[in-house]
């Protein structure tokens, strides 16, 4: 059996996943804190209240 035979297919697949997490959660505590600056006004106007995104 040759080396390149016997290694992984995606060696770095963890990596990958812990990058995608990681970006997933700051893309949705970005969207967080633009919310939160929004007053309730504009927040209707989106279709949205307060409690809808906490």
């Amino acid at each position: 059996m040759e080396f390149y035979e016997n290694r992984s297919k995606r060696p770095f697949i963890g990596l990958v996943w812990l990058w995608q997490a990681l970006r997933k959660w700051y893309d949705r505590e970005r969207t967080r804190r633009v919310l939160d600056r929004m007053s309730d006004a504009q927040l209707k106007d989106v279709g949205l209240s307060r409690d809808d995104y906490r």
